[in-house]
């Protein structure tokens, strides 16, 4: 039999193994606890989605809308200068279109005449017989200078302008004993309509000549 001292330190060191022994079984059990460590994701090589937020305007530059072009062609014939209405009033008011005896120029403005008698691109048009009672147009391509010319002329010789659409109009108009006759100019860009009448001057007939061309 041993004496009690050693019996007390054996007794320790059984109970210091124990402790150890539950410290490294705990220590195991919760390792064996911890997650596992999660793959790195690799790529599928698919795009990454667009993200577009609300109302976003996109970065393209917009091809901007071209200006109207306010020039203008003579056109084939005299009848293309007419609305269908305009025309139809005309062949019944005063026949015929053109008739070769009608020597009437469409104005009187010296310096408007010599640009219409310059060699310029030039469409004329007559209603009427050889009478007193008729009128002349001319649709006549003109450049800036012969516009100007024209515009200038109108106003010396006292014609009444103001502004038509996009160009001037100007006009005039007489009475001398039973006869009553006038001018009406239209400018606008490239284009010059004048038009001298005698008795016959048909509402609205140079407005429906500038809406049908510039339309």
């Amino acid at each position: 039999m041993l004496p009690d001292p050693y019996v007390s330190l054996l007794r320790r060191g059984a109970l210091a193994l124990m402790v150890m022994s539950t410290v490294v079984m705990s220590a195991v059990a919760f390792a064996g606890c911890t997650a596992a460590p999660q793959p790195t994701p690799t790529s599928t090589g698919d795009p990454t989605p667009e993200i577009t937020t609300l109302g976003e305007t996109p970065d393209a530059s917009e091809t901007p809308s071209p200006e109207p072009v306010a020039d203008i062609s003579i056109p084939a014939s005299c009848e293309d200068i007419y609305s269908a209405e305009m025309l139809s009033l005309l062949q019944a008011g005063n026949p015929p279109l053109n008739d070769p005896g009608v020597t009437m120029e469409s104005t009187e403005v010296p310096e408007a005449f010599e640009v219409l008698a310059s060699g310029a691109q030039t469409l004329r048009c007559s209603w009427g017989l050889p009478s007193s009672y008729g009128l002349a147009t001319n649709v006549t391509i003109v450049d800036p200078d012969q516009a100007s010319t024209v515009r200038d002329a109108l106003e010396s010789a006292g014609f009444a302008c103001g502004d038509l659409a996009e160009g001037t109009v100007c006009r005039t108009q007489q009475t001398e004993e039973e006869n009553a006759f006038g001018e009406s100019h239209y400018l606008q860009a490239n284009g010059w309509v004048s038009t001298r009448w005698i008795n016959f001057g048909p509402q609205g007939y140079t407005e429906d000549v500038v809406t049908t061309l510039w339309e």
